[in-house]
């Protein structure tokens, strides 16, 4: 027996250990690292840190090997190299961590998720540290300090909404019937409504995340407070355990959750401070009536309540018209990216990706591009109807005036004013779009209602597969489609820069840099056949390649356009 069980653990030795770790993924992000340990069962784990250098050290308990180390990390600015050590014990698997500086890092353990990407996982998050913020000054009236730039004293101010993209990184959010991920449809429907919000003058989009990573659910609303956003809209997908439901909704704080924030924010004189400005310094220093605390914070939340069910309704009223409603009217929720007081909230579920049709919906350019425009639409009526006070929309149709700087031209204020170089010119009297730097013009009323462009040029990616050709290295690839190596090597989860022949590589690349696609007639085929091979239209065929008729010629070489 004893020779039987030494010849397991020298021919079998994973199966002595109760874990397998399977692999290492690195995610940075703007404001943290996130590295996911995969494993074949739940972490039974332990961690400490060392300095001289700084590193964080993991053990495993009961875990083998089964991935390549050391893994080089090069996109970090904290993280360096993960590598294996000498364990302190036998059955017990060492990882070390090289940063390139102290932190205090965030250890979790995560379940498999429901559609079978992932398995059990440790997740290690790596702070990039927090850039030093200046406090409120107190006040001594305890009147609230109100913080305004030249913009606003002007009146031209821009309206800031915050696009929070659900999900991204090690999160997909709910997977489809086809595997497609709800990650990737928040990303390129926020990219889009950020893309028509920019394009309005008077509005700025600012959003949570521009890649695939994951923001914890507490940074998202910090920042569209840093931002100082006027409203937070999170984009989502919605999945049920059968595929018939269908139908987009939009979520907003229920009164539930906000008294539990409230108390929690009245307990917290530091938050207080942020949201209270100079009154809510004084009032965490100088006060302990928590009524007073629990009174302003209520007023806050009730507005915010108020509003985001105005700005839910209007969205519902326009989604309406280009996607099928699973909720007709707002429906109250208790969701983290609601919570915060100060800025009305609203979460949109633009559809069920768990419905196969809707699937197909929500991962096409041309149904993202009438959801963002539904979305752009529905904010600019709401900012109309209910303009902050101190910015362009809540100026328009009074006449004001603008003393020119340099580098300005009449184009430029135009567009910053929402207004036309011909009736500038006309106000002012002016015969050429010549100006003087410090000119003072006046820039006429203008109160048409506010447009959302049916054309706004968005940065679109599309994942392509790319088959290994002999010759070809990491960097020839990256430079063909105007991607990093970086890139490449975390879509594909490599560990080292070699290839092998016939390997298939994913590959996120912008629509504007994939390589020109042609196409050679053959016979019995026509410019729909072709177009639907390539899921482009075919106006577009017809435009790429300034076709007068349909008519096609047998071996005619065609330019298929990539969107």
């Amino acid at each position: 027996m004893k020779v039987l069980m030494l010849a397991i653990v020298i021919l079998f030795p994973t199966l002595v250990w109760a874990n397998t770790l399977e692999g290492i993924r690195v995610w940075p992000s703007p404001d943290e690292t996130r590295v996911v340990i995969d494993l074949k069962s739940k972490a039974d784990f332990s961690y400490f840190s060392l300095s001289g250098p700084s590193r964080i050290v993991v053990d495993l308990n009961n875990t083998a090997l089964n991935t390549t180390l050391p893994l080089n990390v090069t996109d970090s600015p904290v993280l360096s190299k993960v590598r294996k050590s000498s364990p302190p014990k036998k059955g017990t698997y060492r990882l070390v961590f090289e940063l390139k500086q102290a932190l205090t890092p965030q250890l979790f353990t995560l379940n498999p998720t429901p559609g079978g990407q992932y398995g059990h996982r440790l997740v290690i998050d790596l702070p990039h540290g927090k850039a030093t913020q200046a406090k409120p000054t107190a006040v001594a009236n305890s009147k609230t300090a109100v913080s305004r730039d030249a913009s606003q004293l002007r009146g031209t101010a821009d309206i800031v909404v915050a696009i929070d993209a659900g999900h991204g990184g090690e999160d997909p959010g709910s997977i489809g019937p086809t595997k497609k991920y709800e990650k990737h449809v928040t990303l390129s429907v926020s990219k889009k409504l950020a893309a028509q919000i920019d394009a309005i003058p008077g509005m700025k989009a600012v959003l949570t995340r521009r890649g695939d990573y994951f923001v914890n659910l507490n940074k998202r609303s910090d920042i569209a407070r840093k931002n100082k956003a006027h409203l937070l809209v999170s984009i989502h997908a919605d999945a049920f355990r059968t595929p018939q439901p269908r139908g987009a909704s939009v979520f907003v704080l229920n009164t539930r959750r906000a008294n539990t924030e409230i108390a929690r924010w009245v307990e917290n004189h530091e938050q207080q401070s942020e949201l209270l400005g100079g009154a809510g310094e004084a009032l965490a220093k100088n006060s302990n009536d928590k009524n007073v605390s629990q009174t302003l914070l209520d007023l806050q939340f009730s507005h915010s309540q108020k509003e985001g069910y105005k700005v839910a309704t209007k969205i519902l009223k326009e989604m309406g018209k280009v996607a099928h409603l699973h909720k007709k009217e707002p429906v109250n929720a208790s969701l983290a990216v609601l919570k915060s007081p100060d800025i009305p909230s609203v979460l949109v579920e633009t559809g069920f990706i768990s419905n196969p049709g809707e699937e197909r919906l929500l991962t096409t350019r041309s149904h993202q591009d009438k959801l963002a425009r539904a979305l752009a639409t529905a904010l600019v009526q709401y900012f109309e109807a209910n303009p902050p006070e101190g910015t362009l929309f809540a100026n328009k149709g009074q006449q004001r005036k603008h003393t020119v700087k340099r580098g300005e031209s009449l184009s430029v204020i135009a567009q910053q004013y929402g207004s036309s170089v011909s009736s500038i010119k006309s106000a002012n009297k002016l015969k050429s779009n010549g100006l003087a730097v410090g000119q003072v013009l006046i820039i006429p009323g203008n109160s048409a209602p506010v447009k959302v462009s049916s054309k706004v040029n968005t940065v679109e990616t599309k994942v392509v597969t790319h088959t290994v050709a002999k010759g070809e290295y990491l960097g020839k690839i990256a430079s063909k489609y105007k991607v990093s190596v970086a890139d490449i090597k975390r879509e594909n989860n490599l560990k080292s820069d070699t290839l092998r022949l016939g390997q298939k590589l994913k590959v996120s690349v912008s629509l504007k840099d994939l390589p020109v696609r042609k196409h050679t007639v053959k016979r019995g085929e026509f410019l729909g056949k072709i177009a639907s091979r390539y899921d482009v239209t075919i106006q577009s065929i017809r435009e790429a390649n300034k076709l007068r008729s349909d008519q096609l010629a047998v071996g005619q070489v065609l330019i298929i356009p990539n969107r």
